[in-house]
């Protein structure tokens, strides 16, 4: 006697539980919905959906609905297909449909087909408030032992804002049910193309600057053309992005090959163009400022024949018009014509790259945003500079506190260290990229439904915690996320800290959703860099902090972070200068910023080191540089914890960019077991807790 069990008595015990199932996974968030949010086509998210073999996808078109009724047109396919229409009363009655080919369309390979000439039974609901479509259909089919049923379940649901369907498909007979996610034909179309390295004006920057142009176009209103830049790019992560938003969220990408492609592609979006001459380097960067201004885009000469074909508009042209005139000269001619229309919030330095090459990256975000795009020097007493220096001072004096700058300074007038002081001393934010990439397109990608931004924080709740006589050590990359080793090998594998960008939180949240969605329990946001944004604390006047550290402070909160961190050269360079704060600066973060684990000081070592209300601030002790080997590397830090002999010995250690986390763990596991690697939130507790470190803060007034 078989002690297998009746296959049709597990069926409708097994479908009831289904149901059960189905209906829980739907009633988690409800919304009130009318037949308009349901009618028209709906078209296959493949990455979202189980798997369909020869059907390589499936297509929902909803043509009438209403409380009574609901008519489908069901699609299996492109090249070879299935389609079937079902008219459905709901409200319970059984639906008779009858069966007129035999394709068993979840898997073609099973062998199972329908039953020709009978019909699918099915009855068809309207949840509350029309948010679920169900479905319970016996289905007739035929398989090598002969006739049976099987007995369908299934959930047709919307999201809250009606852009996406899910569909799910549970059977008696099958342990595993099936999902398809649709969304709305064209919901979430967009273009992408792929950039090259080679970024001169005599091979591909004609070409690239104006399609970033005419992204910054076409981006105004949607998110419809995204580049994915090549691998020598700063911003690494292009390709990633496009990756997870096709994954998570319902993007579908189309590759554009050629700049008269995407012309092509964007007729009717794109009316006006701007001429600039490849003889002056910065009447491209004045380019910038008049497209962003009249939604044009900008070419050189060779391009204008195409322009034309194209029936756009020619609004300025620059050949010849700066011939022989200085770059301060050039833009006080376009501040003239140009500065009152721009944006007083947000201004480009359009810098970087020198010479005949340009890196325009966050062009199209300037455009979309209005911006005076410009490269001027912030050198200060320097005679070379003097005339550019008063300009961009005048410029910076203008714009609104608490404004943005975008792009980088210029490699070739000046230093970071000359910029970004400048900028903070009118309490403007640096975002400190020239090449950030696709904005335009990222900022209107808004976070997923209900999701909310968690730290993986490493601190419990009223528990001590006391170090032992050791050599702590904690690691920490800066430079924010977007240039950093976060795909290069190791991630995970140590604990580490990871600086982010803030006002990512407004100009590509998405894209932070991606790095805390991939985050490992190793992973720790912290914030900075001296405010909200990239600033330097010594050289915002006293007034304006309580404004700064409040706007950090929400950020900080938004993002659930709990470390800040310090970076200041306003007073010396960036390296062997003094990036040491003051007390009475100290002072005001540690109490306008209560709720903060502690802090950090520094980019290359630093000596501020503080013991107040509990809690630290801390200075790096170590630099890990590109080009020291892991070999001396160790060799380094074994010589800090010889010098450095009191125990606990807390030592902290910024990584730049350049390594990889394989490169860090392979230097910390030749370190020996006096050292130990700790998270950072919990280095700062034990560091509170027993702090050996002598205190020091930079003296009071100017420096000697």
């Amino acid at each position: 006697m078989s002690s297998y069990p009746n296959p049709r008595g597990l069926r409708s015990v097994l479908f009831s539980c289904l149901i059960g199932l189905s209906l829980l996974l739907i009633s988690v968030a409800r919304a009130e919905f009318s037949a308009k949010d349901w009618e028209g086509k709906w078209v296959l998210v493949k990455s979202q959906s189980s798997a369909l073999d020869v059907f390589d996808t499936v297509s929902l078109e909803f043509k009438s609905v209403s409380v009574d009724r609901v008519v489908i047109n069901e699609k299996w396919g492109s090249r070879r297909s299935h389609a079937e229409l079902l008219d459905l009363k709901t409200g319970g009655e059984v639906n008779a449909v009858p069966i007129r080919e035999k394709v068993f369309t979840s898997n073609v390979f099973m062998g199972v087909r329908r039953e020709v000439g009978a019909t699918r039974d099915i009855v068809a609901n309207w949840g509350e408030g029309m948010e679920v479509l169900e479905l319970e259909e016996t289905l007739p089919i035929l398989s090598s032992q002969g006739k049976s049923e099987i007995e369908y379940y299934s959930t047709i649901s919307l999201n809250a804002d009606g852009t996406v369907m899910t569909w799910i498909v549970r059977r008696g007979t099958r342990p595993v049910g099936q999902k398809y996610v649709l969304k709305r034909e064209g919901y979430r179309d967009a273009f992408y193309m792929e950039m090259s390295d080679n970024w001169t004006m005599d091979a591909d920057l004609p070409e690239q600057a104006a399609l970033i142009t005419l992204q910054g176009v076409v981006n105004q209103e949607s998110p419809l053309l995204y580049f994915v830049y090549g691998p020598k790019w700063d911003f690494r992560f292009t390709d990633e992005i496009k990756d997870y938003y096709e994954a998570k969220k319902q993007f579908t990408f189309k590759q554009l090959k050629s700049f008269r492609a995407a012309l092509k592609a964007f007729e009717g979006k794109v009316h006006n163009y701007v001429v600039w001459d490849k003889a002056e380097r910065t009447s491209l960067i004045v380019s910038f400022t008049v497209a962003g201004l009249e939604d044009a885009i900008v070419v050189s000469e060779e391009f204008i024949p195409l322009m034309e074909e194209s029936g756009l508009k020619q609004v300025a042209d620059f050949r010849g018009k700066f011939t022989g005139m200085s770059d301060v000269e050039i833009y006080q001619w376009a501040y003239d014509e140009y500065w009152d229309r721009c944006s007083k919030d947000a201004i480009v330095w359009m810098g970087g790259d020198y010479g005949r090459r340009m890196r325009p990256g966050v062009a199209d975000w300037g455009m979309r945003l209005k911006c005076f795009f410009t490269d001027l020097s912030t050198k200060d007493n320097d005679p070379k500079w003097a005339e550019e220096y008063a300009m961009a001072d005048k410029l910076l004096s203008e714009m609104n506190p608490m404004g943005m700058c975008f792009g980088w300074h210029s490699y070739g007038k000046d230093k970071e260290r000359d910029h970004v002081k400048l900028a903070s001393k009118y309490v403007i934010r640096i975002s400190g990229l020239h090449t950030l990439p696709n904005t335009s397109f990222n900022t209107q990608v808004a976070l997923s439904p209900g999701f909310k931004f968690r730290n993986n924080p490493n601190i419990e709740e009223g528990k001590t915690y006391k170090p032992q006589q050791k050599v702590y050590l904690a690691a920490v990359q800066t430079d924010s996320l977007g240039i950093g080793a976060w795909t290069r090998p190791g991630r995970g594998s140590i604990p580490y800290a990871w600086q982010v960008t803030p006002n990512w939180l407004w100009m590509s949240p998405s894209v932070l959703e991606m790095f805390y969605d991939q985050a490992t329990d190793n992973d720790l946001f912290i914030g900075g860099l001296s405010g909200p944004g990239y600033m330097y604390a010594k050289a915002i006047p006293r007034d304006a902090l309580p404004t700064v550290i409040a706007k950090s402070r929400e950020f900080m909160e938004a993002l659930d972070l709990n470390i800040f961190e310090f970076m200041d050269y306003s007073e010396g360079a960036s390296i062997e200068g003094n990036p040491d704060l003051p007390q009475s600066l100290i002072d005001i973060y540690f109490k306008e910023m209560p709720d903060v684990t502690g802090f950090l000081n520094g980019y290359a070592p630093a000596y501020t080191f503080v013991h107040q209300d509990g809690r630290v601030l801390v200075s790096y002790d170590y630099y890990m540089s590109e080009g020291r080997s892991e070999e001396e590397v160790v060799s380094d830090l074994q010589e800090l914890s010889v010098i450095n002999d009191k125990r606990p010995y807390f030592l902290l250690m910024h990584v730049r960019n350049w390594s990889d986390i394989t490169r860090v763990k392979a230097v910390l596991d030749e370190l020996g077991s006096d050292f130990e690697v700790v998270p950072l939130d919990v280095f700062l507790k034990m560091a509170a807790a027993e702090p050996t470190f002598e205190t020091y803060v930079r003296p009071e007034g100017p420096l000697q």
